[in-house]
């Protein structure tokens, strides 16, 4: 497996494309009007308190207060008080230090914790955590061994909250652990005088840039290459390289070609078909992409494949290459929350088995946490995935204003029943003679054209005149009734 990373900067945004053997796999999105606040660290003011929820709101200077739940408060808070009712440890007004885990989604504020994690290369330090541990991503058992004892010796020396080993930190020398570790403490103490001195609502602490943040977060030994379309930008992470993480440097290139980045990789392409509904599948099969507020739901049909042999074996084979296009499309697409996978239906219990187990072993490239379901009764398989962020489709798009997000419009046949019936509320209201119609292009003339003999029945019932203008403006559901 060979991948690369790259990194396209303008003024207003910064785009990340990882790229797995040609073939697009995850995109990350920043724009400057609307960072990313997954990290950040703010002094806030408790401005609402929900026994009911077991929840708080907390003003941290945002457009809308972010949501805190007892769930995520420090193991250390919740130990010291053995209270489940959140009443006991905030109040109103109450200045709380807290890390935003969530960025605002639709229209939910952020997700809080008090359980402050800061990130390095190696490490994740929890200042008030009482334990520590080691990613689970890591299987070797004697290397597991081996960074617990690691971090232990270093605990017991500085006695400072604890520190989960990253999945970079495997094989890594005992001596470059102790250095990462060592800089979180100093990094924790910075943070710790500015939270003694700031006012409450405000920002203390910035995660990094979204192009540094990719070497910290993403890079594995499977990248082969780096590409930067800023010479800016690749001076810095140049720079950011050779301090923190100097084995990253040798594969990061500025991209100088004539063709934009993305352009020579398809990248623009393949952030357009994201976008759609419906995605082929290479044998004649499709899914389609159904996005709500309450979860996400994917569709598998057979399309135009036939298959070979039986039926059976058709669907089994759909299924299977269903099951890597699913994974990679919500990665892509970054889905989150509960998603329905709606399997063409399978007799076999085997078949079903191989077809979970497809889509298990495509879901663990997946750096999201993530979780599937065995095939219910009726056929569906249900999973989770975690979202930190907003969807593709949430950061490019907004929701249409002819139709407010339903995904449809009213016929112009419809809409010109609903006009009737509108003058005839109007003439019985009022006892007017003259009418005028202000509607779209196409209601108009299906009102002039087939429902001409409709609307002249109504003229002579209601023994009235009416006239029409098209008002290009209007969309097809758009129409106003003029009393002339």
């Amino acid at each position: 497996m060979s991948e690369e990373i790259l990194i396209n900067v303008t003024p207003p945004e910064t785009r990340v494309a990882v790229v797995d053997n040609g073939v697009l796999q995850e995109l990350i999105i920043e724009r400057e009007q609307q960072k990313g606040l997954v990290g950040n660290i703010y002094k806030g003011s408790v401005c609402r308190v929900l026994p009911g929820m077991q929840a708080a709101f907390v003003d941290i200077g945002l457009e809308r207060a972010a949501f805190l739940h007892l769930s995520d408060f420090s193991n250390k808070e919740l130990e010291k008080k053995g209270s489940e009712n959140i009443e006991h440890y905030l109040r109103e007004n109450q200045s709380l230090v807290v890390q935003v885990t969530k960025d605002p989604l639709g229209t939910k504020g952020a997700r809080l914790t008090t359980e402050i994690s800061i990130p390095s290369r190696f490490q994740v330090y929890m200042p008030y955590a009482t334990n520590s541990g080691v990613s689970q991503r890591i299987e070797s058992e004697k290397e597991r061994r081996r960074l617990r004892a690691c971090v232990e010796q270093f605990q017991e020396k500085n006695q400072s909250g604890g520190f989960i080993a990253r999945t970079a930190a495997e094989c890594v020398e005992e001596a470059v652990l102790f250095s990462d570790m060592t800089f979180l403490l100093k990094l924790w103490a910075t943070i710790s005088e500015k939270i003694a001195n700031a006012e409450t609502k405000t920002l203390i602490h910035q995660d990094l840039a979204l192009s540094s943040r990719i070497l910290r977060d993403l890079f594995t030994d499977n990248i082969k290459r780096i590409r930067i379309d800023s010479r800016e930008t690749f001076q810095k992470l140049i720079q950011f390289s050779d301090i923190f993480v100097p084995e990253i440097a040798p594969v990061i290139e500025h991209y100088t070609g004539d063709s934009p980045l993305f352009d020579i990789y398809n990248i623009e392409d393949e952030i357009t078909r994201a976008l759609d509904r419906k995605v082929k599948l290479k044998s004649g099969g499709h899914l389609v992409f159904d996005q709500t507020e309450a979860m996400t739901t994917v569709d598998v049909n057979t399309g135009g494949y036939v298959g070979g042999r039986n039926l059976e074996e058709t669907i089994f084979k759909t299924n299977l290459e269903a099951a890597q296009t699913i994974s990679r499309q919500l990665r892509l697409r970054n889905l989150g929350g509960i998603i329905i996978i709606d399997f063409i239906d399978m007799k076999s219990e085997e078949h079903k088995k191989q077809v979970l187990n497809a889509l298990q072993r495509n879901l663990d490239k997946d750096p999201a946490k993530n979780k599937i379901t065995e095939v219910s009764v009726l056929g569906l398989v249900e999973m989770t995935r975690k979202r930190t962020r907003e969807s593709l489709e949430h950061i490019l798009c907004e929701t249409c204003c002819t139709c407010g997000g339903r995904g449809m419009v009213k016929t112009a046949e419809s809409m010109c029943l609903e006009i009737f019936r509108e003058i005839i509320r109007e003439v019985r209201q009022y006892n007017v003679h003259d009418i005028l119609v202000l509607a779209s292009n196409e209601v108009v003339e299906m009102l002039l054209d087939e429902e001409a003999g409709m609307l002249a029945e109504l003229e002579l019932f209601l023994g009235i005149s009416i006239k029409f203008r098209t008002e290009l403006e209007y969309n097809q559901e758009q129409y106003d009734v003029v009393l002339l």
